[in-house]
């Protein structure tokens, strides 16, 4: 499985997984929610393992801009607040990063 696809999978599980929380913590949801969102969090961390990467921190490090850009694209749908031209600006720096990461010859 190609690595942008791995890093774009954990991402969402990541972003599930903290929203429950979030959702229990801050929206005043049942406390029923942590449990997808533990298992959301533990399916995000077993992803991350998939890259094809001796060192983890690289691994990390180039899922970080995926984590952004999912980030804003939840932002959008799932909270209903359009990413602005800042928010964009920042998602392609960090996605040019990720790249760099993944790319560079090792």
């Amino acid at each position: 499985m190609p690595a942008y696809l791995i890093y774009a999978l954990a991402a969402l599980a990541e972003i599930a997984g903290c929203f429950a929380f979030w959702a229990w913590l801050k929206l005043d949801k049942s406390a029923l929610w942590l449990v997808p969102g533990i298992v959301s969090l533990a399916l995000f961390a077993w992803l991350l393992t998939l890259i094809d990467s001796p060192a983890a921190g690289r691994a990390y490090a180039a899922y970080g801009g995926v984590y952004i850009a999912a980030s804003l694209i939840w932002l959008w749908l799932a909270e209903g607040v359009r990413p602005d031209r800042w928010d964009l600006a920042g998602m392609t720096v960090a996605l040019i990063g990720s790249a760099i990461i993944l790319a560079g010859p090792r």
